[in-house]
């Protein structure tokens, strides 16, 4: 299920035009309606707020403007594990990036 602050990639007519990043999902009057508040992420950066079906906001196929549009929701990449103190002691070495900017 897509929700607030998930990263989507935004395709037109089967093809990738934009990543976002859905900032709010609001509830409209009209039942499994919702306003969707997206921070479109370009140069410059853009917000829209556009009113969709849930099953749209979790990738299913829709139409705008006579275009196909589908959200796609964006998986990032696994988190790198961070050293523990027995990383230490197999010659991990710590490098302090305030002495870089000096």
């Amino acid at each position: 299920m897509t929700q607030e602050n998930d990263l989507i990639l935004i395709n037109v007519e089967g093809k990738p035009l934009v990543f976002a990043r859905i900032e709010e999902i609001i509830a409209d009057t009209k039942p499994d309606w919702y306003h969707v508040k997206l921070l479109m992420l370009q140069v410059p950066l853009k917000t829209v707020t556009w009113i969709l079906k849930d099953v749209y906001i979790d990738g299913q196929e829709f139409p705008m403007n006579g275009k196909k549009i589908k959200f796609e929701k964006i998986h990032g990449p696994q988190e790198i594990r961070h050293l523990d103190s027995s990383d230490y002691s197999k010659g991990a070495e710590v490098i302090s990036l305030a002495d870089h900017r000096k």
